[in-house]
């Protein structure tokens, strides 16, 4: 039987525009190209999973308007459970734009919309405790701490993403309820306070990205570093939550910290060479690609 992977959070319609750069203040920049396929994080890494074989759910909201119908359908076609998102009547469907240079590096702008109607009483406890693992992403915090803490209650795993705009909220119970953070390097030093990331030892896994530059693994009792697989970098959308669901895939499948490490790297690489945020690779694309390397 494969792991189950319940992942709450945000579930967006997003707009890719592929410009020739990202325009500075009073600037202006050429569209080169325009898609639209589903997005959010939470959204993202649940079919990300479903790529890599796993059981994945969803817990988040969207509109019944054209765009949710499309993020739905997409999520379906994905293999992901649709049990646990929410349909709102009347509502908009969260839209984000997303601005991507030659480069691959990626500017976001966007609405909230309905992608945070779930709150603390809308969780069905079952769901949560029949699930492997839970990975958390942005939110509503009050929402995020209230499946956190069932989880945890119920002995089930907890992992956490608190995304770009951590410091705009607090998560201190979902922090603390946390078995695994996943960051980059500017979400860790926010990080400090609350759980020691960069200070003192803790009893978490702490993911921290670096982009092109690999990751790093800090655990109780050691540290783990990856370099990163060199590829032509397209569009970073999505890389590292496909670096997350390789990384929980893996040790859920009871890899090693180093073996989840490099096997995380190469879906995020395997996403950044691709367009768009939904690009996550299949488990037979990286095994492939890591034979590739090995060889």
């Amino acid at each position: 039987m494969p792991p189950t992977v319940l992942t709450a959070g945000h579930v967006n319609w997003d707009v890719t525009l592929r410009v020739d750069r990202l325009p500075a203040a009073d600037g202006e920049a050429t569209i080169r190209s325009q898609r639209q396929s589903g997005g959010g994080s939470a959204a993202n890494v649940a079919a990300a999973l479903a790529g890599l074989e796993v059981d994945a759910g969803l817990i988040g909201s969207v509109g019944d308007d054209d765009n949710g119908l499309l993020a739905r359908r997409g999520l379906e076609e994905a293999g992901v459970s649709l049990s646990g998102i929410r349909v709102v009547e009347g509502a908009e469907t969260a839209v984000k734009y997303l601005l991507v240079d030659d480069d691959g590096a990626v500017s976001i702008l966007g609405n909230d919309g309905v992608n945070e109607a779930v709150r603390p009483a809308d969780i069905d406890a079952d769901r949560v405790r029949a699930a492997d693992h839970v990975h958390l992403t942005s939110q509503r915090p009050e929402t995020a701490a209230r499946i956190a803490s069932i989880a945890a209650a119920a002995d089930v795993t907890v992992s956490f993403d608190p995304g770009r705009r951590f410091g705009d909220r607090t998560y201190d119970e979902t922090v603390a309820a946390a078995d695994i953070l996943f960051v980059t390097e500017h979400e860790a030093a926010a990080l400090v306070d609350a759980a020691g990331v960069d200070s003192e030892p803790t009893d978490r896994i702490v993911a921290i990205t670096s982009g092109g530059d690999g990751a790093e693994i800090r655990t109780p009792d050691d540290s783990y570093a990856h370099p990163g697989f060199d590829v032509d970098s397209v569009d970073t959308a999505g890389a590292g939550d496909s670096f997350a669901a390789g990384f929980l895939t893996s040790r859920l499948e009871g890899a090693s910290i180093e073996d989840a490490l490099e096997y995380a790297n190469a879906c995020g690489a395997l996403t950044a060479s691709r367009e768009g945020a939904r690009s996550a690779p299949t488990a037979s694309e990286v095994e492939r690609f890591l034979e590739e390397r090995a060889g």
